[in-house]
């Protein structure tokens, strides 16, 4: 199972108008991070980043200056993503972006079914919330001291980490990855056994003398019960 935690970096709120100017990705096989990551810084051209953008990320127009556009990365990000389900925090926000840059170009979008919104996963695992990628850090015991603005990559890192306690991965596979999880093959060999009956019944283990015992004993109990009885009701 291929999947890319990722996340986007935009000049502003509005997909209409506002662009992409970064975007990080973290390929998962099976639960466990790869290696392999995707990290473009894209120029926006005309539009400018949105001063309440550039409080959160930090990324100013002079730096997206020398950057590609979205055009000239977008096979980069076809490719790496290609038959990976998209994983974000909040991926309706991501989404609406990618998709948007995607239609400028003419390109199908991303259908909703190949996208999971860890925001989503985990208001249902934990209702009582909060549920922002700070909060989950702090929950599950993932150090995220170093983010002190957003950042794409840096922002997928932290998520991946997140994603894998979110569904049990690192638990389920005791931290180990499929190449390093030892096996270990037994063969049984079949054994039919028959059980035969009995060819003469067991000998009984009570005596006479204890058989005539007990009866003396019942019949010694109803007299007693027999006296109590008629004492009642004198």
């Amino acid at each position: 199972m291929r999947e890319i935690i990722f996340d986007t970096e935009t000049t502003g709120l509005e997909t209409k108008f506002d662009r992409v100017i970064e975007i990080g990705g973290i390929e998962l096989i099976n639960n466990f991070p790869t290696g392999r990551t995707l990290h473009l810084y894209i120029n926006p051209g005309d539009r400018k980043v949105h001063p309440d953008a550039l409080a959160v990320h930090g990324i100013t127009d002079e730096f997206l200056k020398d950057k590609p556009s979205f055009a000239d990365v977008a096979h980069q990000i076809i490719e790496f993503f290609d038959g990976a389900k998209w994983i974000a925090h909040n991926a309706n926000f991501d989404m609406g972006f990618i998709n948007a840059e995607f239609e400028r170009l003419g390109l199908p979008p991303v259908m909703m079914d190949r996208v999971v919104d860890t925001l989503a996963m985990a208001r249902r695992k934990h209702p009582m919330g909060p549920n922002s990628l700070d909060a989950l850090c702090r929950r599950y015991g993932i150090d995220n001291a170093h983010r002190t603005k957003h950042g794409a990559l840096l922002d997928s890192e932290l998520l991946a980490e997140v994603y894998i306690e979110m569904t049990g991965g690192r638990q389920a596979a005791l931290g180990l990855s499929d190449a390093e999880r030892p096996t270990t093959v037994v063969e049984v060999e079949e054994v039919v056994v028959t059980v035969a009956g009995r060819p003469r019944a067991l000998a009984a283990r009570i005596t006479a003398a204890e058989i005539e015992a007990h009866s003396a004993m019942v019949a010694t109990l109803k007299e007693k019960a027999l006296w109590l009885k008629y004492q009642t009701v004198e």
